[in-house]
C-alpha cells in the first residue's frame, strides 16, 4: 500500500453542468464535480466565486445538468471558460436552453437528464464560495433514455466521471450487481 497526502479523490465524482441566468435573462453554465446527495430531495454543491454563485445570489433557481460523452468537449468548456469573461459562452457550446418548468432556470436538451433545483441554504459562505445545500423540484428526462419500466436507465445515457487523479474524464455505464440485493448471498 501506497500514502497519499490528503487531496479530493473521492470517486466517482460526477460531471456536472450547473444552469443558470444572469440578471440581464442570459443563459449560463459552469462545470461542477464537488456535488453529491444531501437528502431524497436534496443536493450539495461546492461552489467557488463564480459568475454561477453571483447568479444563485440574485435567484436562487437553478439546473443540474450531468455530462456524457457526446456533451463532454463543451461541458469541460463550461468549466474553464468564465462567464466574467465569456458572457454569451453558451453560444459557443452549442446547446439549446429553454426555460425550465418549475424552475427559473435553463433546460439544455442537449442532455439527457436535468435536475431543476432550488436553493435552500448556503454553508460557510465566504468571498471564496459556499456550499450549497438546494432542493430538488423536478427532474427532466429525455424519453429514449428510459429503460423498458418507465425510470431512467443509466446504462444508455454515456455519463461521464471525474478522475481528479488524472484529471480526466471516465465513461459510465456497466451493470455489475443488483444493489440492497447481491449482499444477500453473504447472509
Amino acid at each position: 500500500m501506497r500514502n497519499f497526502a490528503p487531496k479530493p479523490w473521492l470517486l466517482p465524482q460526477p460531471v456536472i453542468v450547473i444552469g443558470t441566468y444572469n440578471r440581464e435573462g442570459v443563459p449560463n453554465a459552469m462545470n461542477a464535480a464537488w456535488a453529491g446527495t444531501w437528502d431524497m430531495k436534496e443536493v450539495m454543491i461546492s461552489l467557488g466565486n463564480h459568475a454561477t454563485t453571483q447568479n444563485l445570489n440574485e435567484n436562487g433557481d437553478f439546473t443540474i445538468a450531468f455530462a456524457t460523452v457526446e456533451t463532454m468537449a463543451a461541458a469541460d468548456f463550461v468549466g474553464i471558460a468564465s462567464a466574467k469573461t465569456t458572457p454569451r459562452k453558451i453560444e459557443r457550446t452549442g446547446w439549446t436552453a429553454q426555460r425550465g418548468e418549475h424552475v427559473n432556470a435553463p433546460v439544455f436538451i442537449d442532455f439527457p437528464m436535468t435536475f431543476e433545483c432550488r436553493v435552500k441554504s448556503k454553508i460557510d459562505e465566504s468571498a471564496t464560495g459556499c456550499f450549497v445545500i438546494a432542493e430538488i423540484v423536478n427532474i427532466v428526462v429525455d424519453e429514449q433514455y428510459l429503460a423498458e419500466d418507465g425510470l431512467p436507465d443509466v446504462t444508455k445515457m454515456n455519463l461521464i466521471t471525474l478522475d481528479p487523479v488524472h484529471h480526466c474524464y471516465v465513461r459510465l455505464g456497466e451493470t455489475v450487481g443488483e444493489a440492497y440485493s447481491i449482499g444477500k448471498s453473504l447472509k
